[in-house]
Order: C-alpha cells, then structure tokens, then sequence
C-alpha cells in the first residue's frame, strides 16, 4: 500500500502544547518524566517495580471479567516481575466509535511488540481500559455508516458500562448493514461493559489484548488513600492548578479544570459529583449526605461507590497497572501534563506519555480523485480556501500572482520616498500611504483575476469540494467522524493493513492508500 508520513504540524490538526510536547520544547520537560523513545523506555525498565499483591488482584479481577469468553489472554504472565503493561484507553462508544478509536488499540498492540523485540529479558501486555465508568450517554450512544448516523435511545442513567444491552437490538434491526460480531456481542452480554469487552477480544484478542474493567471494589480498595486525602484536603485541587498556570504561563491553554472533591458518587444508575458542605459532603442534585465520618466509612468498605473523574482516573490508573507508558489522543496528552504535580505528591511513577498513530485512509477512488486533481498529501489537509486559491493558480493558463508587479512598485516607491524625504521630511508619510493604497489595489485586483479563473474551473473546483467533504465529514478529521466498520466491510483485513503500516514510536501523520 502506498503511504506517505506527514509532520503532525502539516496537518494543522493539533495544539501548540501537543506539538511542543513531541518536539521536546524545554520548557515542557519539568511536567513529564521522560520521553517515550526507546532510551525512554530502557530508562524506565530499569527502575520500574510494582507491588506483587497488587498484581494478584489485577489478575484476579481480569479473571473474573474474562471468564466465559473463549480463549482468553494468560493472565498469569502479569505475577511476573518482570512483566509490564503499555495502556490505553477510551469510552464505550458503539462499534468501537470512531476510528481514531481502534487507531488506538492498533497503537498499543504494537507497541507491547516492539518492546519485546527490543527488550526480549520482559514481557508487555497491552491493555484497553474501559471507560466503564462514564456518564456521558451522548458522548457514545451513536454509531456513523455509510453517510449516516444512528443513535441509541434510552432511559438508563449512570455509569455506562452497566447499562444493559436488551434495547441494542431494535437499533440494529434499522441499520441495513450487518455488522454480526456486534450484534452478536451486543445480544449475548447483560452489559455493555461486558459486550465492549466480547467483541474486542475478537478483533483484537489474538494481538494479547487486555480489557481491564477497574469498576471494580478490590481495585478501588487500592485507592482507598487517594480518595480519603483528595475528600479531606483537596491536594489536587491545589496541584493541578498550581500546574495549569505555570503551563498558561508559558503560553499553552489548559485542557481540564480540578475541583474541589475529583470524585463523583458511584451506584446503579447513578454517578453524580461529589462536594463539600459546611459539615460534610453531599452528593449533587440528590438527596444523598454524608459526615465525615460516614464518608471515612464508605470509603473504607465500600471504595466501589467512589468514582474518579478526568483528573485522576490517570492515577488511578497508575496505581493499579504495572504500566510504563500512556498512549493517548492530542487531548489526552496535553491533559495529562497539567498531572505530573499530582502523581509526584502521591508518589507514583508519571508514564511515559505517547500519542496514538493517526491516519488518513484513502479507498482507490478516492485515491484516484486525489491523483487526478494532483494533489499532494498536505494539499488534503489545507483549508478549503486556501486549497482553492492554490488549486486554480497551479491549474490557469496565466499567471495570476502579481508579486513580480508588487516588487517593481515597491522598488520604485523606495526611490521616490528617498527622493520626497530629502526634499522634505514631512512627504515621507504621504509617499508611504499612496504606496500602501497601491499595494492594496494590486491585491484586490489579485482576487479578481483568481476569481475570474476559478469560473472557468468550476468542474475541477467542485471535484476538490466533494473530495474535502468526503475526506473531512462535516469539517473534521476522517478518524474522529468516520467507524471502523466502514472500512472492515469493504476491507476485512483492514486492521492488519493499519497495523502493518504503523510504527508506534513514529510521531508522524499517516496517509494510507487501501489497495
């Protein structure tokens, strides 16, 4: 397959942090701890150690959440010392979501390969974790085919991944594609959790894939600290902002805002934020109160009920993983810079922090079409504008720039402004401000004649509009709009495609031509 790698910044899709931050600006070095190349990762294998009853417990639970499904992963290689996780990490969404989604879990799978290639003494698992614990429906409860978007509609509230999946079937009875590992996943699990889990282990289970649910009482017992110093004393409250202005001093907007409390209050069909009283804590927009003491209580037997939000499910992570690295979208790794103070009061080992691969996939048409309006790879990524202004001037018969007309005036109105300023000083602002009048007629007339030539264009124009429109669906990326399956139908071997032209440690923009 042909494939072209672009600079992240050519593509003119990421933040000003999330750019720094793979170009290793140094003023950024003092919020992460190490970068994730493999003088990272040979750094961070020498000091790594994990409790080995902690990873009793992982195993444990991944048992228990695996058993019934066929094959599963062997959980034992995580008892070894010398076995780590690399993790990722995203929301339940429908069918996996878009594709950026299973980019991701491409992502880690080759990455757990490429370091046991290059560190043969150990053992790396790659591991999904599920979003279980969500809230936001809206945020998952679609699913994009063909041009369209069908949506599941339903009463249940709280945390998603205990939604039950019973109602999934009227919605696939109404989409004309037959999409059978999930529909059958969807109809076979009681959760969507469970269902999630199912169908990922098929797609991507024989890679070592690890789906790690952590909606779960004997991982949230190792939390258990966490929860009682953040409810008591709100220290990361106080060290995410103390980060997030030093990081908007340096110019960078912050991506996630602590509260008080970074816990929300966990059971069926309830998750709801936790805060502060003049006593105690209640528990927003319900009736639910709690002394001190109580919440001391709950937390001791029942950590289940505790839910962490964006701030510190990353360390919650953490604890709970042999983990060395995080890899994540260009939200996720700016956000998780504003953290590195929290994971340093806590004393816990920040990852090494790492984007997914991106990509942008051309079918053969669309191939074609590209060919044929000769466009390049960042021509894709232009805006649509400017992509115009460049594709009629590369297409006139006539020279359209009037730089060389711009230049000879601007020689010109040198000469005259040195000759007007030594007849009289005072001229000098004159002579400038007819030569900037000038400057603004030649670019207005500029426009005119690009104008003027696109009509005589207007085929090849709206070929380049429909290839935009389809390449970026509604303005945005392919992989953030776009699912899976509207390449694995056409393409059943599209994901050994992806993962043959991925190299995890290569922080560049992927343009694949499917063939």
């Amino acid at each position: 397959m042909p494939v072209q790698s672009l600079p992240f910044d050519a593509t003119r899709q990421f933040s000003k942090l999330f750019l720094d931050y793979i170009a290793q600006k140094p003023d950024l070095k003092p919020f992460y701890d190490g970068f994730p190349d493999l003088e990272g990762f040979r750094h961070r294998l020498s000091l790594k150690t994990f409790d080995a009853a902690k990873r009793r417990t992982l195993v444990d639970v991944l048992q228990r959440q695996y058993a019934g499904l066929p094959n599963p992963p062997d959980f034992q290689v995580l008892l070894d010392e010398k076995t780590f996780t690399v993790t990722t990490g995203h929301q339940l969404n429908l069918c996996t979501g878009p594709l950026y989604v299973a980019y991701k879990l491409l992502t880690v799978n080759n990455l757990a390969k490429k370091l046991a290639a290059h560190f043969p003494d150990y053992r790396f698992v790659p591991v999904y974790w599920m979003a279980s614990e969500d809230h936001d429906f809206a945020e998952i409860n679609h699913v994009s085919l063909s041009g369209k978007t069908y949506t599941w509609e339903t009463e249940q509230t709280g945390a998603v991944g205990r939604m039950t999946t019973q109602e999934l079937g009227e919605l696939f009875a109404v989409i004309p594609e037959k999409l059978e590992v999930f529909e059958r996943c969807y109809a076979q699990q009681p959760t969507l959790a469970s269902a999630v889990r199912a169908y990922l282990h098929e797609l991507f289970g024989a890679e070592g894939l690890v789906c790690l649910d952590a909606d779960d009482r004997d991982l949230k017992a190792q939390f258990a600290d966490v929860m009682r110093d953040d409810v008591r004393y709100h220290n990361t409250y106080r060290l995410v902002g103390e980060t997030t202005k030093r990081l908007e001093s340096l110019g960078y907007k912050s991506q996630i805002t602590p509260r008080e409390i970074n816990f929300f209050y966990l059971a069926n069909g309830l998750r709801e934020r936790l805060i502060p009283t003049h006593d105690g804590y209640e528990v927003l927009d319900t009736g639910l109160r709690f002394l001190p003491e109580e919440l001391d209580e709950l937390i001791a037997d029942e950590p289940e009920h505790l839910s962490p939000n964006v701030i510190l499910r990353p360390l919650y992570q953490e604890v709970i993983l042999p983990n060395l690295a995080y890899i994540g979208g260009p939200s996720e790794v700016p956000y998780w810079l504003q953290l590195k103070g929290v994971f340093d009061y806590y004393q816990v080992p920040f990852p090494l922090l790492m984007p997914r691969n991106f990509a942008l996939v051309l079918n053969p048409s669309t191939a074609r079409r590209v060919q044929n309006l000769n466009l390049s790879a960042e021509d894709l990524f232009k805006e649509e504008a400017a992509l115009r202004k460049s594709f009629v001037k590369r297409h006139a018969e006539h020279d359209l720039e009037v730089d060389g007309e711009t230049a000879r005036f601007d020689q010109l109105f040198t000469h005259l402004y040195n000759k007007a300023i030594a007849i009289d000083p005072t001229l000098g602002g004159a002579v400038r401000a007819d030569r900037q009048r000038l400057f603004n007629r030649l670019e207005w007339l500029e426009k005119r004649l690009i104008r003027a030539e696109a009509r005589q264009q207007e085929i090849g124009l709206r070929h380049l509009a429909e290839l935009k429109a389809h390449l970026f669906p509604d303005g945005s990326a392919q992989e953030r709009v776009e699912n899976l399956m509207n390449f694995l139908l056409p393409y059943p071997d599209f994901l050994q495609k992806m993962a043959a032209v991925f190299d995890p440690l290569d922080y560049r923009f992927y343009v694949v031509e499917l063939d």
